[in-house]
């Protein structure tokens, strides 16, 4: 069935495209249509801050991909979610606001991505943000006139989050007031995507406001089978819902915003990918670009639990009567311990003072769990806290790569995890930065002993092996379909246009070049404001060029 004509086709309502669409059809003038493979997020344990390990394994919600075992993890698959649902991961996520830090956006610029720096990304960022926060008299005030909420939750966060900064001052480490933007060392309290208590995921912040307008057309249920060509130009895209296919043609450009791991494996279906891959899976070569799905990063973080001597949010999620109380309180106020993500304390620290740079950060959660059948965290009962670290920026490399020429088969994804040297030792710096915050006067003397690994696990070769046996992805693929400067070290330009083919972009963290140093939500977003703002640029320059060819 043929579909109508649009603009823009979007593909992907995640955090990338709610954040892209918004911007395209705001004068309008563009008609869009936007695609997402999930179903609604209006649902309970989305919307409620700690619903987060509930969603963590639910299918509907979710595309529940398995990486393939990896050698370096004792031949572990680790499970890698990512979100089937209007928001995407943005959805389902732990709604920590990290942007990154100065040099990661610089280190873009070098790798080919022009007008990628920190100076021109900063603007963008402070375009999307609302912060939410306290006023030097207590009051809540906002900061900011964007459409993405960002909150300061510090008032409600368990009082055990507190030893946690205390600690962090006996490491040396600074505090800060706004962790969101900090671009040096510093440890504070999480800020999070959260609006008067309930997720502000980038559907709440970008699609809402944008589906009230009448060039805006979203179809959910919708599973893009491949874009569709004229020679080197992507013309529109073939997807289905249900047992219905529908071919839908775009006027000015297709946008994949599927995702690091989905974006590269729609590119592979539509035959622009290795043409050696593609022939060998009977797939037409559209276009021979082989760096399609190469260059996947991830931060890769190990945990450590303890028993607390004081209490700690296990006192209230881990027993059923103040678990009661704590959610009547949430529907009455929406405020407390259901209204708080699990993240709460953390930050950027340097693992050696010798280092200029921060390379690691870290997550201080006032909360110890066990992993249920289901593979839903399940708190303890006894008062307990978790430490955990990841190195910054992990320099291994992995990749994304279709299995058949079935869309429906999920990719394989190869992480590579410890590939390098440098990788190995960051992993031996991270549980070396546990261990020294743990070993604090602030939080020893609150502590009666560790849970895991195992307190009699203290060689550093053991708790390296205990590393490769626990250490999981912190859900942060990136650089799939990465900028850069030609298509031999990359997939796009840095105006995100698909090298040798028009008319096709990918704007998603697929995209960046690297991984940045901490959560990849917020430069998702951010990338795609200024993706949309390049993409408007572009048509009005060819609209201008037609105007002209006409006028002479």
């Amino acid at each position: 069935m043929v579909d109508a004509s649009y603009d823009y086709i979007v593909v992907g309502a995640g955090s990338a495209g709610c954040a892209l669409v918004e911007r395209l059809t705001r004068d309008g003038k563009m008609r869009v249509l936007l695609l997402e493979a999930g179903g609604s997020d209006r649902r309970f344990w989305i919307k409620v801050p700690i619903g987060y390990g509930v969603n963590f394994t639910n299918p509907r919600l979710n595309w529940s991909y398995h990486a393939e075992p990896d050698a370096a993890l004792d031949g572990r698959s680790m499970y890698w979610p990512r979100g089937k649902v209007i928001g995407g991961s943005s959805s389902i996520n732990a709604m920590a606001y990290m942007r990154g830090l100065p040099h990661d956006f610089d280190d873009w610029e070098n790798a080919g991505a022009k007008d990628w720096s920190w100076v021109s990304v900063l603007p963008a960022y402070q375009r999307m943000e609302r912060h939410l926060e306290r006023g030097p008299d207590g009051k809540r005030q906002e900061r900011g006139d964007g459409l993405l909420s960002i909150s300061d939750l510090s008032d409600q966060m368990n009082p055990f989050s507190a030893r946690f900064l205390a600690a962090a001052q006996d490491c040396g480490w600074a505090s800060c007031q706004d962790l969101s933007a900090v671009t040096e060392e510093a440890v504070g309290y999480y800020r999070s995507t959260v609006r008067n208590g309930l997720r502000c995921s980038a559907a709440d912040a970008f699609l809402a406001p944008a589906c009230r307008r009448d060039t805006l057309r979203v179809v959910t249920n919708a599973v893009v089978e491949k874009v569709t060509f004229d020679g080197k130009r992507a013309m529109g895209l073939r997807y289905r819902v249900g047992d219905q296919s529908f071919d839908v043609a775009a006027g000015r450009e297709v946008i994949l915003c599927a995702g690091a791991v989905n974006s590269p494996k729609l590119l592979q279906l539509s035959g622009v990918a290795s043409a050696r891959m593609l022939r060998g899976l009977g797939i037409a070569v559209h276009h021979d670009l082989p760096e399609v799905g190469q260059g996947l990063q991830d931060h890769l973080a190990i945990s450590h639990l303890f028993r607390a001597t004081a209490p700690t949010l296990n006192n209230t999620l881990g027993r059923f009567l103040p678990r009661m109380l704590a959610g009547l309180r949430y529907v009455a106020t929406r405020r407390g311990p259901l209204a708080v993500p699990v993240n709460q304390v953390g930050g950027y620290v340097r693992s050696r003072p010798e280092y200029a740079r921060p390379d690691m950060q870290i997550y201080c959660n006032p909360l110890s769990y066990q992993s249920g059948a289901d593979g839903k965290p399940v708190p303890d009962h006894a008062p307990g806290y978790l430490l955990s670290a990841q190195l910054c920026r992990p320099d291994s490399r992995g990749e994304i790569m279709i299995r058949s020429s079935d869309p429906r088969d999920a990719p394989l994804i190869r992480a590579n995890s410890l590939a390098t040297e440098h990788d190995r030792d960051g992993a031996r710096r991270a549980i070396e930065v546990i261990d020294r915050l743990a070993a604090t006067p602030t939080l020893s003397t609150r502590t009666s002993r560790r849970l895991v690994p195992d307190p009699a696990i203290t060689d550093r070769d053991d708790l390296m092996d205990d590393f490769r046996a626990r250490a999981s992805t912190v859900f942060h693929p990136t650089s799939t379909c990465r900028m850069g400067r030609t298509a031999k070290d990359s997939v796009l330009d840095g105006r995100l246009r698909v090298h040798g083919v028009t008319g096709l972009r990918v704007v998603d963290s697929s995209a960046f070049p690297a991984v940045t140093s901490g959560n990849t939500n917020a430069p998702t977003m951010m990338l795609a404001i200024r993706a949309a703002e390049m993409i408007l640029e572009d048509a009005a320059t060819k609209d201008n060029e037609r105007v002209m060819c006409h006028a002479t």
